[in-house]
């Protein structure tokens, strides 16, 4: 259904106006009926007046039903559970949901709630982890509310802001930003008045920015906007106390979807540099397997090393592609590599940083090659300092990475260690 502009008010006699506001207005359709068109949340309801008093929000409240601007359908896991998590946040302005990777939390979660009418038209903001994961979850969700619109209705802006870069306009109804920015907000609008849900996305991976942010908006909550909605989603919930930070949320569980990986280990301890042991492992993925290759390295001085190595093997290949990942890079470059890959175009190697092991999807990723590094900071009592250092891999992040080759369809995992070395590995970060 169209929506019906304030001109046409005049043009169909048999209806008369029964209010008119900035925001909204009114048709009585009947002595009975009436039809309301909503102009901040963009949404048509057909309402029973013999039930409400003539006021706007008691017509809100007795809504017969909804003709909304955007029809969200996913065969992701997730959306199993999307009515759920909707009536866990009608009655309750804390929830945490539990989805494993892949389940679909980040691209489908903030469109499904974008029409609830307890937001009342005011935005959403979602908070992610990385740069990389922001501009790329801000994509996935213009494209995923592109393809659900209704006729009728103009397309809703999604927009980001990180350190530096934002495309945030004033018609932005969703938000992402990385978890410092929210602080920086906070001091700003210590209320978020514009703002009807945060969302903590990727909450297991624990920094001291999500934690102070999360705080701090429980704060907000609690002294200013008794209103406000909190979401976290983590992939897991064993390794926090958010039960705990959180007594009153509401919990809601989706169980994910994955295709099988197979896991392949080297057979003695490697004696060779990285980047030679990377090289042999391209070159055995690339003869025998398809798809495109996802090799995790701990930062950037690893990944140019292995750059090198690479463009000298496959340099007379232009079947095969040598791309890099890691925040740093501009964002053509990156949206270089986060764009789906064509059938029939050169294989693509992507080096990458811990940068994709959550919330970035790469499509077209069959095998995933692991070096069992990470770059992680460790604080030095002796400067005083926090620096940077590199650690062996955990076994979460280790089965993270390995997930990222069984996303749309079945894959393989090479590690670059020993099963043995597998069992010494640390549990967690």
């Amino acid at each position: 259904m169209k929506p019906i502009s304030e001109r046409h008010i005049h043009e169909v006699g048999k209806f008369r106006c029964f209010f008119r506001t900035r925001k909204h207005f009114c048709l009585c359709l009947t002595d009975r009926f009436v039809f309301v068109h909503d102009k901040s949340q963009n949404i048509h309801r057909f309402c029973d007046l013999s039930r409400a008093l003539l006021t706007y929000s008691a017509i809100l409240r007795l809504s017969l039903f909804e003709v909304k601007p955007y029809v969200i359908t996913t065969n992701l896991p997730i959306g199993t559970v999307l009515a759920d998590l909707a009536k866990a946040l009608e009655g309750n302005t804390q929830c945490i949901l539990e989805a494993p990777p892949g389940a679909g939390k980040t691209t489908i979660v903030p469109l499904a709630l974008l029409n609830e009418p307890w937001l009342e038209g005011r935005k959403i903001i979602m908070l992610e982890p990385r740069r990389i994961a922001a501009k790329a979850a801000a994509r996935r969700l213009q494209e995923g509310l592109r393809v659900g619109l209704q006729e009728g209705f103009q397309e809703v802006h999604v927009g980001y802001r990180i350190r530096g870069e934002s495309t945030v306009r004033k018609e932005t109804r969703i938000e992402v930003v990385t978890e410092g920015v929210l602080t920086k907000m906070l001091s700003s609008d210590s209320a978020l008045s514009e703002y009807g849900l945060v969302i903590f996305d990727e909450f297991h991976e624990r920094s001291i920015h999500a934690d102070v942010g999360l705080g701090l908006t429980l704060l907000t909550q609690d002294l200013a906007r008794a209103d406000l909605r909190i979401l976290v989603m983590s992939a897991t919930l064993a390794s926090l106390d958010l039960p705990r930070l959180i007594p009153d949320a509401a919990i809601v569980r989706s169980e994910g979807r994955m295709f099988p990986v197979e896991t392949i280990y080297l057979r003695s301890k490697p004696d060779r540099p990285l980047q030679e042991l990377v090289r042999a492992a391209v070159a055995d993925a690339i003869r025998d397997h398809d798809g495109d290759v996802l090799v995790f390295l701990p930062g950037q001085g690893e990944i140019k090393r292995c750059l090198e190595t690479l463009e000298k093997q496959w340099r007379d290949e232009p079947d095969v592609e040598v791309l890099t990942l890691y925040g740093d890079l501009s964002p053509e470059q990156q949206d270089r590599v986060l764009r789906p890959s064509v059938r029939g175009q050169a294989r693509r190697v992507i080096l990458s940083t811990s940068v994709a092991e959550t919330s970035v999807t790469i499509d077209g990723v069959r095998t995933v090659i692991d070096a069992g590094l990470s770059r992680e900071p460790r604080f030095d009592p002796r400067s005083g300092m926090t620096q940077l250092v590199t650690v062996p891999v955990s076994k979460d992040a280790a089965e993270q990475r390995r997930g990222r080759a069984g996303r749309t369809q079945s894959g393989w995992c090479i590690r670059l260690w020993t099963e043995q070395d597998q069992t010494s590995l640390p549990e967690r970060r």
